[in-house]
């Protein structure tokens, strides 16, 4: 059994993921123009990113500095946990310790997260991305959700984009926006210098260095601006990873070991409906706080039993597995047009029609279409 750190609210038997209902007052800022400067000017020496000190990036951290401090104050404390796997992560791979605060701009450190576009996870990746890092996303498991995981992939990858572009701050915005868009937009403006390619980008990408850059001088000078951070809600604990060898729910292990479901949750981001699946060959593992590790080896046998009854009386299925792009059966229910089911899985309703071989858009209840997801329906 691996053992790394996590972090509790007080007690990991107390311990919750969720702390948007707990507001942190606002302390007065402490901007001096001439100490930005010369900060900047610190980091710059400090660290393999080129930071031009600029009316842009001036902005955007006196905007993070006035709007972001309530959020930041909770992203301190949730640091404490995930910069550890961050910073293994990229010392693998050779890669600088600051981009452990990449998954901030990207996620705010929610191993959850999901874009509009489809992104997922701590590091915000792509479904073809994640495939091509050789990180698994089925209905069950996507461990573009597992902290440590998708962290190993973002460092590999962010590597791979250094070797291309010899440039960090090119290798983050290429991280963004996509190592051809990048290179695209070098060749069209002549320009290999971030600062001077930005022009050249999208909004999101030419103010996404710059969001980098404000994070990291927030973190760094935290209590240069009355920022403080040490009264965090969260203490290192540690943690054990256990095998599990049948399918089971968080319910059913919460119940039988009294672990908070938030604590379940919040350590094993990466189950998608709350329960670990058996698949064949494939290893699947429950993370615990220690403290509960000796009993649910006690109880392991009866938790697995009582999984098994409780889905042999099961009225609802489970959903299914599957993978994205691969071929699936879909029960159509109450309340289901083409349309729907079509939008909920990221498909055309033409596609649908041509794959079931239907003349027109009448469904029946109980009717199983064939569908090739191109993404996870939200409610299955």
């Amino acid at each position: 059994m691996l053992t790394f750190l996590f972090n509790s609210s007080l007690d990991d038997r107390n311990f919750s993921g969720d702390s948007k209902n707990k507001r942190t007052p606002i302390n007065e800022l402490n901007i001096n123009i001439d100490s930005l400067k010369s900060r900047i000017e610190h980091i710059n020496s400090t660290t393999p990113f080129q930071i031009d000190y600029t009316p842009q990036l001036e902005k955007s951290i006196i905007k993070y500095l006035e709007k972001k401090q309530a959020t930041y104050l909770d992203l301190y404390s949730k640091s404490r946990y995930f910069f550890p796997i961050f910073e293994n992560a990229l010392q693998k791979y050779n890669v600088p310790l600051e981009l452990k605060y990449l998954p901030i701009v990207e996620s705010s450190l929610n191993p959850r997260a999901k874009s509009r576009a489809g992104a997922t996870g701590l590091w915000q990746f792509m479904f073809n991305t994640a495939k091509s890092l050789d990180l698994k996303v089925n209905s069950y498991v996507d461990e573009r959700m597992d902290p440590v995981k998708s962290s190993d992939a973002a460092a590999k990858y962010l590597s791979e984009l250094y070797l291309q572009f010899k440039d960090w701050n090119l290798a983050i915005a290429a991280y963004n926006y996509g190592p051809t868009n990048i290179k695209r937009a070098m060749k069209a403006s002549g320009y290999s210098n971030f600062w001077n390619l930005r022009g050249y980008l999208p909004k999101e990408t030419a103010n996404y260095v710059p969001s980098f850059l404000s994070t990291l001088y927030l973190f760094e000078y935290a209590t240069d601006h009355n920022i403080e951070i040490e009264n965090t809600k969260y203490s290192p604990t540690l943690t054990d990873t256990i095998l599990i060898k049948q399918k089971v729910s968080f319910s059913h292990i919460s119940d039988e070991i009294n672990v908070p479901l938030d604590t379940l949750s919040f350590l094993n981001p990466s189950y998608v409906h709350n329960i670990i699946p058996l698949i064949k060959n494939k290893d699947h593992y429950l993370t615990l706080p220690q403290s509960y590790t000796e009993n649910f080896i006690e109880k392991e046998s009866i938790i697995y039993e009582q999984a098994v009854l409780d889905y042999d009386s099961r009225e609802k299925p489970l959903p299914q597995l599957y993978e994205l792009n691969s071929r699936t059966l879909y029960r159509v229910v109450s309340g289901d047009f083409l349309g729907k089911i079509a939008n909920n899985h990221g498909v055309n309703i033409s596609d649908i029609k041509k794959w079931n071989k239907l003349k027109d858009d009448r469904l029946n209840i109980g009717q199983r279409l064939v569908l090739f997801p191109r993404k996870f329906p939200k409610k299955q």
